[in-house]
């Protein structure tokens, strides 16, 4: 039985306090209420994950959210454990007695939302365990992750259409802030959708100020906004090393700010970033692995140091200011060398043509496969 209208602006109120949907969530909301396969394309920060949240509290069973990201998880978690809603998450950082105890209480108990990364779901722990959970829905965060297309490809989200097959009749919701045309084909393809389905929110972000710098002093450019935007923010840049120095410079200038980037340890990064959210640490300088998922509302100003790998990056990271509707600025540092060292670094990653071609027949000769077969 579907519930009523009331039902899903009840479970919002109780649970968050609202009385009202953003636009296209409460439509979302419906449309995974109704059984449908629905991609959702929202822009970063457009409430993404209420549109799964609230349909399974309306109603009994738990979510399975696939998400990429350990940071996500025990953000969401530790936000819905707050509002007393039952929440676990699984992933590398805990040992397999933790992990069996986790998806335990997801068969046996009360759990709503079961968080787990995209590497988990060929575990045999995990699949012998879900086909006894009673699953209402499949949601899928990050979902362009799924598309060799999308700027993030990660080949375990292919595993997804797998657990479809252990969950029949569960429909899946797939989410994302950027997905071009033959991104969001291959979501649908790689997920098994019973028919296309896209729901799209506006992109607008009207409080958000996007503005480029031509400048050869990028340090003192920086200085200057941190000095008249007040408030928290992050600053992208595209080493580990130059997250250190830009760290260290503003630290000299007499701004709280820290260094976020792969090579730190896991527990080193996690304090980092909660004394970031937390406000003791004023700016974030960080490399891209930094602040997807991460919702801290009040986010005045995003810089980048140096131009993303393509506009969808950029959008996603200047999109995570301003997400409480206030007035925030995205400002992107271009000095007048970067286009030829930009030009060198894509030569780099991507050889020419030829050079592929001849991979190619290499690797065909090696495994005897004619040239042109083997697909898939």
């Amino acid at each position: 039985m579907e519930p009523a209208s009331d039902k899903i602006y009840d479970t919002l109120k109780r649970h968050w306090g609202f009385t009202e949907f953003r636009p296209v969530q409460e439509e979302i909301i419906r449309s995974v209420l109704e059984g449908r396969d629905t991609l959702a394309l929202m822009p970063t920060g457009g409430g993404k994950s209420l549109t799964y949240q609230v349909p399974t509290l309306a109603r009994p069973g738990l979510c399975i959210v696939v998400t990429p990201l350990i940071a996500l998880m025990k953000d969401q978690v530790d936000r819905l454990r707050a509002r007393r809603i039952a929440a676990v998450a699984i992933h590398s950082g805990l040992s397999p007695r933790q992990i069996d105890i986790a998806l335990d209480n997801c068969v046996y108990g009360d759990v709503k939302f079961l968080y787990v990364a995209p590497e988990r779901l060929a575990t045999e722990a995990f699949r012998l365990r879900v086909v006894r959970m009673n699953v209402s829905l499949l949601a899928v965060d990050e979902a362009h992750c799924i598309s060799q297309w999308g700027y993030d490809f990660r080949p375990s989200y292919l595993r997804i259409a797998e657990l479809r097959e252990k969950l029949p009749g569960v429909p899946v919701l797939a989410l994302t802030a950027s997905a071009t045309k033959p991104v969001a084909d291959d979501i649908m393809r790689h997920l098994k959708f019973a028919e296309p389905h896209i729901l799209r929110s506006s992109f607008a972000r009207p409080n958000l100020s996007y503005s480029v710098r031509r400048t050869d002093d990028k340090n003192g450019q920086l200085l200057r906004l941190v000095h008249n935007v007040p408030g928290s923010g992050i600053v992208y840049t595209r080493t580990r090393e130059g997250t250190e120095q830009t760290a260290d410079f503003l630290r000299q200038e007499g701004v709280p700010a820290a260094a976020y980037h792969g090579g730190l340890g896991h527990a080193e990064r996690a304090l980092r970033q909660e004394e970031w959210l937390s406000g003791k640490v004023r700016v974030m300088v960080a490399t891209n692995a930094f602040g997807m998922g991460i919702d801290k509302p009040d986010v005045r100003f995003v810089v980048h140091y140096a131009m993303c790998d393509s506009l969808e990056s950029y959008y996603q990271e200047a999109g995570r200011a301003g997400r409480d509707g206030a007035r925030a600025y995205a400002l992107l540092l271009v000095a007048s060398d970067d286009s030829d060292r930009i030009a060198r670094r894509f030569e780099q990653e991507f050889p020419p043509l030829e050079k592929v071609k001849e991979i190619y027949e290499s690797v065909c000769s090696y495994l005897q496969v004619g040239v042109g077969d083997g697909g898939e």
